[in-house]
């Protein structure tokens, strides 16, 4: 009995932990909502799912988009704006955004505890000292900040760069600053007068800049894919290597190099390869953002990767490192890397978010679902389309494939093969009760009756393409951006119904001035548009929907809808992933932080379908709630 009673309270712990750890804001902000928003998520094989499943049996029912297991991320921290930086100190973060602030978080439990406030633009650097104390920042207002962070305030401001500030770093012994810009210089800063004592031209911008954990005379520069080491006194010493980011070890005798296809640790004195991680793939030219790192025992290597985003640990302990995890979760570039503990790996990100990564969980993959149940994972899905009476949900994939999937069972359940091979563009609708397919190739937008299998019109394009294909909301026109201007044409007949111009937007888009456009919401006949051009930009929308009458430029809004109406007191918010009660103010419904970056809802009256750009599907059932 014992022993039973035992289990029991290490899976209560755990999954307690878990849960806190997971919606701590959330519970923190609104307890009443660990009913609503935070129970119904956990894990269908976890205890508390378990345990709870009868009392929940009249919340708000998740179909789809439980994890069977909780995930190698334990928690998400939404921030509001792309983050360029993070570092990582006893338990606190600091964060560098880009809307000039630096914030602070606890990083036992992920939440906020201050936020910096001083320089003018984005802050692209932030780096503790080694004590703790104080903190630098680097910025594209061109300036270095040393911050006290016990107070929160300015020390010292540092002059001098005639760019953006990339990197910072700070010698063990408090004494230099080192900074790398985009105006080709390493400066070095005295930080008791605040002087520029030395600077070193480069023949690129310089990318990263950092000081040896235990040796205030060493310090390492990346500038144009080449790793040099310096002393304090601006002096270049020791071989130059070839990588685009550069990280020590903590004891200071190693480095981690990140090179094009693998990720080296190379001894620090004789410069010899002691480990060698290959990438997954290998990084493009075209990518700016990498972070690696070590964890505290020196154990672990971490280091990003793209396409998709995802962080690789290998173990470096043996002959042959081995790659243990692969933290999918981010959707955007990871623009830095830090272990808080040997356990716990952080990570931030140009999709607004830190995320929280447990070493060592029980699953090794963030995505485990239910074997009772299939998970319904999009992937990689350019749209999906709810259709209540069937209990479908169709998404089109590349290639012209489209799959339907079972809302009630998460299953796939069918595929059509359209002739759309070598298609740029491409939209799926359900329109009564055809499926509609339309994409562009060939100079021509096709509409396919998906389930007949018929060519329904071809519309013919002059050349040039297209920048992007949309099936009105209410499923009577086809949209498209075509060079300086927005179409729109009837799925029926083919024929052109209607056309919005640049010049018909604003006195700024000029003849000669080059302009970008694309579609950013669409509601019903309603289209918000966004023209830009380098003077500025106009987001509007216009009205198609009125016959026999040219676009007209509807007022109010002017920006693409962010919540959906599910009756007359209660929306769902889009970009926070929950429903509200528009009387009282209230949160009724919070999906889990890791749920964000919402690309398409679809609500019945029934069921709402909300999918993500992390290609998950998350199904909602109200059928026992009360809207």
């Amino acid at each position: 009995m014992f022993s039973v009673q035992a289990g029991v309270s290490c899976m209560w712990t755990n999954d307690s932990q878990q849960l806190l750890l997971e919606h701590f804001d959330m519970i923190h902000n609104s307890p009443s909502q660990l009913y609503h928003s935070a129970l119904p998520f956990c894990p269908s094989l976890s205890w508390l799912h378990e345990c709870y499943s009868l009392e929940l049996s009249q919340e708000v029912g998740v179909i789809e988009g439980l994890s069977a297991e909780w995930g190698m991320c334990y928690h998400t921290a939404p921030l509001g704006n792309y983050l360029h930086s993070l570092s990582y100190w006893n338990n606190t973060i600091a964060v560098g955004c880009s809307n000039r602030l630096i914030i602070i978080f606890d990083a036992i439990i992920g939440s906020q505890t201050a936020v910096l406030h001083g320089h003018t633009m984005g802050v692209r650097s932030v780096t503790f000292s080694s004590d703790g104390t104080s903190l630098v920042s680097g910025s594209e207002d061109e300036t270095v900040k040393l911050w006290d962070v016990q107070t929160g305030g300015v020390i010292r401001t540092f002059h001098g760069h005639t760019s953006y500030v990339c990197s910072v770093s700070i010698s063990t012994d408090h004494t230099t600053i080192a900074s790398g810009s985009w105006d080709k210089t390493l400066r070095l800063w005295n930080i008791q007068n605040g002087e520029c004592y030395q600077i070193i031209e480069q023949q690129e911008h310089v990318d990263c800049v950092i000081f040896s954990p235990i040796n205030p005379q060493c310090l390492i520069s990346v500038s144009g894919k080449t790793v040099q080491q310096w002393n304090a006194n601006g002096h270049k010493v020791g071989p130059t290597y070839d990588g685009y980011w550069v990280a020590f070890s903590p004891d200071g005798t190693k480095l981690i190099l990140y090179a094009r296809n693998d990720v080296l640790v190379q001894d620090i004195n004789s410069g010899v390869v002691v480990a060698k991680c290959s990438l997954t793939k290998p990084v493009p030219h075209s990518t700016y953002e990498f972070s690696c790192c070590f964890s505290p025992d020196q154990r672990l290597v971490a280091a990003t990767t793209f396409n998709p985003y995802t962080i690789n640990v290998w173990d470096i302990t043996g002959s042959d490192p081995h790659l243990l995890y692969n933290f999918i979760g981010h959707t955007r570039h990871i623009t830095s890397l830090a272990f808080s503990s040997h356990s716990t790996l952080i990570s931030a990100s140009m999709d607004r978010s830190v995320k929280f990564w447990q070493i060592g969980a029980s699953s090794t993959d963030s995505n485990v679902t239910d074997p009772r149940s299939t998970s319904l994972t999009l992937a990689p899905t350019k749209s999906t389309a709810l259709k209540p009476k069937n209990g479908l949900i169709p998404s089109d994939l590349p290639d012209g494939v489209i799959k339907t999937w079972g809302i009630l069972t998460g299953l796939h359940n069918g595929s059509l093969q359209i002739p759309a091979e070598g298609s740029h563009q491409s939209n799926t609708q359900l329109i009564g009760n055809k499926l509609i397919f339309v994409w562009y190739a060939d100079e021509m937008i096709n509409i396919w009756d998906a389930e007949k299998g018929e060519l329904l019109q071809t519309i013919n394009v002059p050349a040039g393409g297209v920048g992007d294909l949309r099936i009105s909301g209410d499923g009577s026109k086809v949209f498209c951006s075509y060079k300086e201007s927005i179409q729109a044409w009837d799925i029926r007949t083919g024929e052109a119904v209607g056309e919005v111009r640049a010049q018909d937007v604003g006195s700024h888009f000029r003849a000669g001035k080059k302009v970008h456009l694309g579609i950013l919401g669409i509601e019903g006949s309603k289209i918000w548009v966004v023209f830009s051009t380098s003077e500025g930009f106009s987001i509007v929308r216009w009205d198609f929907g009125i016959p026999g009458s040219l676009p007209v430029l509807s007022p109010g809004s002017r920006a693409p809808p962010e919540m959906l109406h599910l009756n007359d007191n209660k929306v769902w918010e889009t970009k926070m992933s929950r429903m509200k009660d528009t009387v009282t103010g209230k949160v009724a419904v919070q999906l889990p932080e890791r749920f964000r970056e919402a690309i398409h809802v679809q609500w019945d009256g029934h069921y709402l379908v909300v999918s993500f750009k992390s290609k998950e599907v998350v199904i909602l059932d109200f059928s026992h709630v009360s809207l």
